[in-house]
């Protein structure tokens, strides 16, 4: 069998797969109000499983390593332990270099590129590959957390479920968002916590009530789930702390302010240290040397501390307990301070929650000894420890609201609620002033991304700067004089002037910020100077071909109102121009444009549309079949917008040619490279005049 044949086995099982399991929930689940909480349980289900397992996984792995391993190094003695997270850190390499660009698809920024941005798909061997290295990183005993990988495979496994089951895009986004969630909820114990760090994080604050149900039916599940098979009882264990007289609850607020410079510090050391390993140590060694080395010093680490180890919970336990001294919990918040970003950049798999938790924990404990200590206070410790755990991991991670409820589902006590509230919400303030974003955030626009324009990018990287160009750019000969400049700039409209040569070449550019400083000495060089003189030879051009999303990048990092659009082959001569207010015109159209094709969508499955249906006077929604010219090409190829003047919300299609059922359709909302096919139906919005214009198809 050849490759082609397999390839198209495999899809036709796909495709059946998908087709049998739509038939299947649309022959149950009758209402969309159904469907939508059937969804969100059985992703709650699915999710849930996956994170016991993962959970599972790791308690296998760190016994592999602890017990098995250790015995077949005997001849080390007590020292095999040194060898144990260096021998995870090699594996951890060894994917790495059988999978690299996998391995880069790490963590929570992945689950918020895949809910924010174009495409809403995660690749199932992602899932799977992030659930065995952070497996294998903790089991073996580095010093990182289970929470991120943990939301990552929420993610992944969420929005596979949703691709099964053709799910429309916006659907999968709150879906994948929901499983991400969801899996917070069950790793932790945490219904609530995982409902507020989807929100926080994941889908960046924005909230719709459609979503907060999802996130609230996938989360409960996931954690019922997880506490059927892990136990319900509290992670940490303690007495109720007394908080201390309310009239010294602001002590509680220092802790807090002291917590966000530290949690900064450790964002600024960790983003430091990634860029010195890229830049300058991995160009002198191999990473799996690096990696080995850093396992070999936690190796050390853990073999004189044997709580810096795996996630850390047993450590905190011991410091609730007071079984360590002051001297001892000091070392260990430097340890955890300085070696999990060290394993993270380096390349080892973990997440930075349960971390955040430990230095809380030993930074609350040292405030409070030293409380005690020098100034004659008397104050239960155990108060000050679990409030440090909220405040570090609410700076750290910026997440206030799930913060405050993840310690409170945790620790099942509300005796310190208050001062928790005061503590983090002075941490995350502190740190939201000084860095004004996540380190997620930051983690995401190392990588190239923007948060704030993840959602711009689906819609302008579909359009072209030859459809907003302007052929007007106003050209200036380089030996036009000072006074002629000054006259047609004020009778202009344009901004922006562009200066050429005698072969009328472009050869610099004018704007308000070159003609600021001469406006002041113009009576003394008005005889002098020529438009030459004045242009700013720092010229930056465009292509008709250039997507806006790429023209809008040059607006924001140029500081540019107007960027002169070229030939092709030759940067030298301006066939036109594109402007900022227009591109952002475009993005609200498309907004616009998106927001109305997804609500249509819904009502179309349900109800279908006539071959013409008003809309409002004047326009109407129509189906149409392509033009046999179009079959074979893109959308964006066939330019079906600036032909037509219409726009295309949906494409109409069977589901499936192996489905064998002719009447079971599926909507599509068409993307730019999305290849049309002759027996798709176009269903088209636009004005009564030109979807008369286009009648003629029909008859052709």
């Amino acid at each position: 069998m050849t490759n082609f044949q397999k390839n198209l086995s495999a899809a036709v099982v796909k495709n059946k797969i998908s087709n049998y399991a739509t038939k299947l929930y649309k022959g149950i689940l009758k209402t969309d109000y159904a469907a939508f909480t059937f969804f969100a349980v059985a992703i709650g289900a699915a999710v849930g499983l996956a994170t016991v397992l993962f959970h599972h996984s790791i308690d296998f792995f760190n016994e592999v390593f602890f017990e098995q391993t250790t015995e077949g190094l005997f001849f080390l003695g007590a020292a095999a332990v040194i060898a144990l997270p260096a021998i995870g850190m090699l594996i951890q390499s060894l994917m790495i270099t059988t999978a690299p660009e996998i391995s880069k698809q790490r963590g929570v920024a992945e689950v918020i590129k895949a809910v924010a941005g174009k495409t809403s798909k995660i690749p199932l061997r992602s899932t799977i590959f992030h659930f065995f290295a952070p497996v294998i990183s903790i089991g073996s005993g580095n010093t990182v957390g289970p929470e991120a990988p943990a939301a990552q495979l929420g993610g992944g496994v969420a929005n596979k479920l949703a691709n099964i089951f053709n799910l429309s895009d916006s659907r999968k986004r709150v879906f994948t968002a929901a499983g991400s969630g969801a899996a917070i909820a069950a790793i932790f114990n945490t219904p609530m916590g995982g409902i507020f760090f989807a929100l926080e994080i994941i889908l960046l604050n924005e909230f719709q009530t459609s979503t907060f149900s999802a996130l609230i039916l996938a989360s409960v599940t996931a954690s019922a789930i997880s506490r059927i098979f892990l136990g319900n009882t509290s992670v940490f264990v303690f007495s109720s702390p007394d908080v201390g007289g309310y009239h010294l609850i602001y002590l509680y607020a220092v802790m807090g302010i002291l917590a966000g410079f530290i949690s900064i510090l450790f964002i600024r050391y960790s983003g430091a240290l990634d860029s010195i390993i890229k830049e300058k140590v991995l160009k002198k060694i191999p990473r799996w040397l690096l990696m080995i080395l850093i396992g070999l010093l936690m190796g050390v680490c853990g073999y004189f501390y044997k709580d810096i180890f795996g996630v850390g919970y047993s450590g905190i336990n011991r410091i609730l307990s007071g079984s360590l001294t002051w001297k001892i919990v000091a070392v260990l918040f430097a340890l955890k301070f300085f070696l999990v970003p060290l394993i993270l950049n380096s390349g080892g798999f973990g997440g930075i929650f349960a971390p955040s938790l430990f230095m809380g924990a030993t930074f609350g404990y040292l405030y409070g000894f030293a409380l005690n200590y020098f100034f004659g206070f008397n104050f239960d410790i155990t108060a000050f420890v679990l409030v440090s755990m909220g405040a570090f991991l609410g700076g750290i991670n910026s997440i206030p609201i799930a913060s405050i409820l993840m310690i409170f589902e945790m620790t099942k006590d509300y005796s310190f609620i208050l001062p928790l509230m005061l503590a983090v919400a002075a941490s995350t303030m502190i740190v939201q002033i000084t860095l004004k974003k996540s380190i997620h955030e930051r983690h995401l626009e190392k990588q190239g991304y923007k948060i704030s324009r993840l959602r711009e990018k689906s819609l302008l990287s579909s359009i072209t700067a030859a459809q907003v160009m302007k052929k007007d750019a106003v050209l200036i000969p380089e030996e036009t004089p000072l006074p002629k400049l000054l006259n047609e700039m004020m009778e202009s409209t344009h901004s922006t002037f562009y200066t050429v040569d005698l072969n009328n070449n472009l050869s610099g550019v004018i704007t308000e910020s070159e003609m600021r400083p001469i406006i002041t000495e113009y009576e003394h060089i008005r005889e002098v100077l020529v438009a030459g003189d004045i242009a700013s030879r720092n010229i930056f051009t465009i292509y008709e071909s250039d997507d806006l999303d790429h023209v809008m990048r040059l607006f924001e990092s140029k500081d540019a109102d107007e960027i002169p659009v070229v030939e092709p082959g030759n940067n030298l001569k301006i066939i036109g121009s594109v402007r900022r207010q227009d591109v952002i015109a475009v993005y609200n159209k498309e907004n616009l444009k998106q927001n109305t094709a997804q609500g249509f969508a819904n009502g179309l499955k349900n109800i279908g549309i006539t071959k013409k249906t008003k809309v409002v006077e004047g326009y109407s929604l129509v189906e149409k079949k392509p033009l046999k010219e179009f079959a074979g090409k893109s959308i964006s190829e066939a330019a079906l917008r600036n032909k037509l003047g219409l726009e295309i919300l949906m494409i109409r299609k069977q589901s499936s040619p192996y489905a064998g059922e002719k009447d079971q359709t599926k909507y599509i909302l068409p993307e730019p490279n999305y290849v049309i096919d002759e027996d798709d139906i176009f269903i088209l919005f636009g004005s009564d005049e030109k979807i008369a214009l286009i009648d003629k198809w029909e008859n052709e």
